[in-house]
Order: structure tokens, then C-alpha cells, then sequence
């Protein structure tokens, strides 16, 4: 009988993350020993949104370089994993079961929310790897059904890898802080607030979390913390093991959670 896999939400931070973000670079390798070895990952990432709900299909998914402005050794860093289309097609399968209708891409590649964690996971990339997209400005409870649906894939050997963000307001980054600097107060408010409702499986709260302490500040717009509500989804009745880096660049909460690992 396959072993039922676990649901891991992360937050990948800066695409520089693997460069100046050791803490939580390590806190994605041990997380990587600690669980079984999926027979294929599929992220759903902050960084790719889309009308509905859509798979992407390639074979051979390149990296994606989605920003700017950083180190030039970023661009030189390439995630070679397979792709994994047999799986987008159970994606869809088991959406279209929910009653939710679905695209494909064919040509989509792995964006940083996928290939700068999945270096440090995975560093082999010995793993296949799909992208679901977030359903563009469809808030919590449309990402929470996302879960849902998605949840039989735990059964069949796959990883559900959501990577996002608990807070993620540029306003408050300070992008000369060393990883030792203490958090920027609101955010550390809210990423604690974060961790309450998630051990205490308050799930009505965190679809709410826009009237929490500053959860509206954290996110001024919603797209890095909806992976965060398909992970809810598909976590089901478990309760997380939270993994708590470091913060990144003063404002950049770095938490990480597992749900039935």
C-alpha cells in the first residue's frame, strides 16, 4: 500500500533565498530528508496565476528566471527535473470530479516559487515536478476547494508542495538586514497569529485573516498566501509540525509547515 504522503507549505522568500537565506535553505533540505521520497511534486506557487485553475504539461520544464535585479549566479543556477504530464492529467481529473474546470499549458516552466526551494529539497531533481496555477484574485475559500480536491493525490505517492508566503508586504523589507536582525514588529505579530490558528486547526479564522492583526498589511495583494489555503485543503483533519527560520530580509517571514509527515 502506497504510504499517504504529507502536504508541505513553505514560504520561499527573495528569489535570492539560496544565496542569503541559509536558515531556511536548510530548513528546506531537512525537510526533504525527513519525509519519503514522492514519486512525483506537485507545486502550486505564487507565482503563477491564471483565469482558472491550469496544469502545465511539459516534459521537460525549464527554469523560469521571473524577476530582476539580483545576482547574476542566480541566473546561472538551472532545476532539471522531468516534468510530469500523467500527473497534470490526474490534476485535472480530480477537479473536473470537484466540478471545477481546469486549463493546461504546454509549455509552462518552473517559476522561482518552485525551482529555488525544490534546489534545496531536491537537489538531484531527481523528482518529477507539474505546476497547478493559483486561480487569479478567487481569495481563500476557491484555493481552500483547490485543496480539497487535490487531497487524493497524498494516496498515490505524490507531494503537495504549496510555496508562498506568510507575510509579504515590500514596504516593510529592509534589504540591507542580515539574517540576524529582528523582525519587523507587524509582521512578526501576524506570523505568530498565523501559527496559533494553524495548531489550533482554525481553519474559519484563517479564511478570515484579513480582519486579523495586521493580515491585511501582510498581504497587500493575496496571490502569496493562497498556496498556503490549498495546502489547508488538502491537509484535511491533520494537525502541522511548523519549521520556523529565521525571517528574511527583516520582513520576510520564512515559516514552513507539514501536515501529516
Amino acid at each position: 500500500m502506497q504510504e499517504r504522503m504529507p502536504v508541505v507549505f513553505l514560504s520561499h522568500g527573495a528569489p535570492d533565498a539560496l544565496l542569503k537565506a541559509p536558515d531556511a535553505v536548510a530548513c528546506w533540505a531537512g525537510i526533504g530528508l525527513a519525509i519519503a521520497k514522492p514519486v512525483a511534486i506537485l507545486v502550486i506557487s505564487a507565482h503563477w496565476e491564471a483565469r482558472q485553475p491550469t496544469v502545465s504539461l511539459s516534459a521537460e520544464p525549464e527554469t523560469l528566471y521571473d524577476f530582476s535585479g539580483f545576482s547574476p549566479e542566480l541566473y546561472r543556477i538551472k532545476y532539471r527535473a522531468s516534468g510530469a504530464p500523467a500527473l497534470a492529467e490526474r490534476v485535472r481529473s480530480l477537479l473536473s470530479t470537484a466540478g471545477i474546470a481546469s486549463d493546461s499549458s504546454p509549455n509552462r516552466g518552473l517559476d522561482h516559487g518552485a525551482w529555488v526551494p525544490l534546489s534545496a529539497m531536491y537537489p538531484q531533481a531527481d523528482v518529477p515536478v507539474m505546476q497547478l496555477s493559483l486561480v487569479r484574485n478567487a481569495g481563500p475559500t476557491i484555493h481552500f476547494g483547490l485543496g480539497r480536491a487535490l487531497a487524493p493525490l497524498r494516496d498515490e505517492g505524490v507531494l503537495i508542495l504549496c510555496s508562498g508566503a506568510i507575510t509579504h508586504n515590500f514596504a516593510w523589507l529592509d534589504w540591507r538586514a542580515g539574517a540576524g536582525k529582528a523582525p519587523f514588529p507587524q509582521a512578526e505579530v501576524f506570523n505568530m497569529w498565523v501559527a496559533g490558528q494553524l495548531a489550533a486547526q482554525n481553519v474559519s479564522a484563517m479564511l478570515s485573516y484579513r480582519s486579523a492583526p495586521h493580515g491585511a498589511e501582510s498581504h497587500p495583494s493575496e496571490e502569496h498566501f493562497m498556496p498556503l489555503f490549498v495546502a489547508l485543503g488538502a491537509a484535511k483533519d491533520n494537525t502541522p509540525q511548523r519549521y520556523h527560520p529565521l525571517f528574511s530580509y527583516g520582513a520576510l517571514s520564512m515559516d514552513a509547515y507539514i501536515w501529516g509527515g
